[in-house]
């Protein structure tokens, strides 16, 4: 190659390696972003994969960093997004000199500690959210939004923030997302808090937020949900619902509303999703199905509602889920009812209703119901066993607490969708059917307190979900709830069906016959509970199966021989109980047994443990805080007093040999 050949090859050389500078130019954070991103770095206690300068000194390709396209100082650091990272530690204030941020996303992570004053003084600042986290302190006096105008965004959801809403949020004036739910926030809203006109979702449930709703709410006019349920609210609910054109979504449960539902209310043509439960709301249900085209689901439960089940509700036909639950009602369910086509979760639980047989023809009409809760009603009535009444798509049945008589209905049998059944607290008897082990989606079936007679059915051991744990369910729109009956006492309520685990309760009826092993094949069922019944034979080892399995409640019944060794493996076991039985032997010793008192065994005058070797002629009941100590038999006891005489004998005759010997050497 000449010289002229060489020169030709160098200016090729550098023309092909210039876009590649470029390029790496263009990759290069700005330095003080840098520091910053650093700074906050050195501040946690635990570190962010993929974040190490010296091994890869541009920023912008660091996880959860969004630059922009500016090449002038360095690319500039505007989305800072680490959601869900297990960070730990504390925000410091170096965070506040990436003064191009625009998002702030820290959600859902294990920081801590109080929030930099500076953080809200970023001009570029858009979104914030620092959700799900266990900050703490005030948020007040932190200049929000005095010189970061353009926040549109504030979610600080499900920390512990406490003190009252910043009344110098009224300076977010392009704000349309706000979000202080689950914390610890006190006082009265602030009227500053009505001026934001861009606001389309308010959230403020789970805090202590106090006092009437003010009728400034209704300046919020771009407002689509409003949640602030779960405070100490008062008052009358304000009637100024009709400025809010576009609310879609009102929730104020738990609170201490009282009077009447407001007009405005009852005829919103925007509103989908309203929750009143659990307030003093009274008087009759004035709901204008005419004017409230769009509702899809109404919860009104547990207030001070009176009259009887409202008719005109029957003409809201989008709505899917209707909860009238424990109020003062009554009657008879009308009969318009059935055209509710849409309707999938219904609860008139505690509420008078009369004529189950009228109430399930109706309701059979229903051809989308899913879910279908009338505990405490009926009181005294006939179990219906129509063979044409038919729910096809029926997931969820709870008619505890009715005192219905009769036995368990044949077309219960056409329900294959069941997932929970509760016929608890009734008076109804006779066998339990083999055909509930065909429900392929059935995983808890509650059939405690009746007179239920014969044997546990087979079948109920080949149920699929609680062997393989192919459970799927929809759940309602609202927080519906489900009331689980307790005899002499409040019910106890479960927000959502999915908080229930996989149960079979059979207790306290005159259930006869062996445990099957077969049990044993249930390895995702959670609770069994099978007291309070006749069942006799040995407690089966396969139970050792039942993996999962958290309860096992088996006192009360006439079982005999001993509790299976193979039991310890159950590591979930956290509730053990074999009392008054026939058992004996050895108490199993390791893993939960050593947890368990010694109320689990009592009443068992065979049982002993192996660990105390305590003679009793006679059982007698110990203290939970007690060891097991149980019944030994004479023979052994006897036997176990010689040994520690012999013990003692042979003890004191070596010490004389040895003092002997001791006196013999010195001699």
């Amino acid at each position: 190659m000449g010289y002229r050949g060489f020169c030709l090859y160098l200016v090729l050389l550098a023309l092909s390696l210039e876009p590649q500078n470029l390029k790496s130019e263009e990759l290069t954070c700005n330095p003080n972003d840098l520091r910053a991103l650093a700074g906050f770095s050195n501040c946690l206690e635990s570190a962010i994969t993929g974040w190490n300068d010296t091994v890869i000194p541009d920023c912008c390709t660091w996880t959860g960093i969004t630059c922009d396209n500016s090449t002038v100082s360095g690319r500039r650091v505007v989305g800072l997004e680490l959601g869900s990272k297990r960070l730990t530690g504390k925000i410091c204030e170096s965070l506040a000199r990436l003064n191009q941020l625009r998002v702030l996303n820290l959600s859902h992570n294990f920081l801590w500690g109080t929030l930099p004053a500076e953080l809200f003084r970023l001009q570029n600042i858009e979104i914030i959210d620092l959700s799900n986290n266990d900050f703490l302190g005030s948020i007040n006096n932190k200049g929000m939004c005095t010189i970061s105008t353009r926040i549109q965004v504030l979610n600080f959801s499900n920390n512990h923030f406490s003190g009252q809403v910043p009344k110098d949020l009224a300076n977010c004036t392009f704000l349309n997302h706000l979000s202080f739910d689950g914390n610890s926030l006190s006082g009265s809203l602030p009227e500053t808090l009505f001026q934001l006109k861009n606001l389309s979702e308010l959230n403020l449930q789970g805090n202590r937020i106090s006092g009437p709703l003010s009728n400034g709410i209704g300046n919020l006019s771009n407002l689509v949900k409003l949640d602030i349920s779960s405070n100490l609210f008062s008052g009358v609910l304000p009637d100024i619902f009709g400025s809010l054109a576009r609310l879609e979504h009102f929730s104020a449960m738990s609170n201490s509303f009282t009077g009447l539902l407001p007009d405005s209310l009852v005829n919103s043509p925007s509103l989908q999703m309203l929750n009143l439960n659990n307030n003093s709301v009274s008087g009759p249900i004035n709901v204008n199905c005419s004017a409230m085209k769009n509702l899809v689901s109404l919860d009104l439960g547990s207030n001070l509602i009176l009259g009887p089940i409202p008719e005109g509700l029957s003409s809201c036909r989008r709505l899917k889920t209707l909860n009238l639950a424990r109020n003062n009602l009554g009657g008879e369910l009308p009969n318009s009812y059935k055209n509710l086509k849409a309707l999938t979760h219904l609860s008139l639980s505690n509420t008078s209703l009369s004529n189950i047989l009228s109430t399930l023809k109706i309701l059979q009409y229903c051809r989308n119901l899913s879910m279908l809760v009338l505990t405490m009603n009926f009181h005294d009535e006939q179990m219906p066993n129509d063979e044409n009444l038919q729910f096809k798509n029926l997931e969820s049945l709870i008619l505890a607490n009715c005192k219905l008589r009769g036995s368990i209905p044949q077309w219960l049998s056409s329900c294959h969708k069941l997932q929970l059944l509760d016929l608890s607290w009734n008076h109804l008897g006779g066998n339990i059917p083999s055909w509930f082990g065909k429900f392929e989606s059935l995983f808890y079936l509650d059939f405690s307190n009746n007179s239920f007679k014969g044997e546990i059915p087979k079948s109920l051991t080949e149920l699929q979900s609680l062997i393989i744990g192919n459970i799927t369910i929809e759940e309602p729109v609202s927080s519906f709830q489900l009331y689980a009956a307790r005899q002499g006492g409040p019910s106890l309520s479960y927000r959502q069906i999915s908080g229930l685990r996989p149960t079979l309760d059979l207790s306290y009826n005159i259930l006869q016959g062996p445990i099957w092993p077969s049990f044993g094949n249930l390895k995702r069922l959670h609770v069994l509970n099978l007291k309070e019944n006749n069942l006799s034979g040995p407690i089966p080892n396969n139970l050792s199966g039942m993996t999962y399995l958290e309860k096992l409640d088996l006192s009360h019944n006439k079982l005999s021989g001993e509790i299976p060794r193979a039991l310890v493996n159950l590591s979930f076991l956290s509730t053990f109980d074999v009392s008054y039985n026939q058992l004996c032997g050895e108490i199993p010793e390791g893993s939960q047994f050593d947890t368990f008192p010694n109320t689990s065994f009592e009443g068992n005058n065979g049982l002993c443990s192996a660990e105390y070797c305590t003679c009793q002629s006679e059982q007698t009941p110990h203290s939970p805080g007690e060891k097991k100590m149980t019944t030994i038999g004479l023979p052994f006891g006897i036997g176990a007093a010689t040994g520690f005489v012999l013990t003692v004998i042979c003890c004191f005759m070596s010490g004389l040999s040895f003092q002997y010997s001791r006196t013999r050497g010195r001699t």
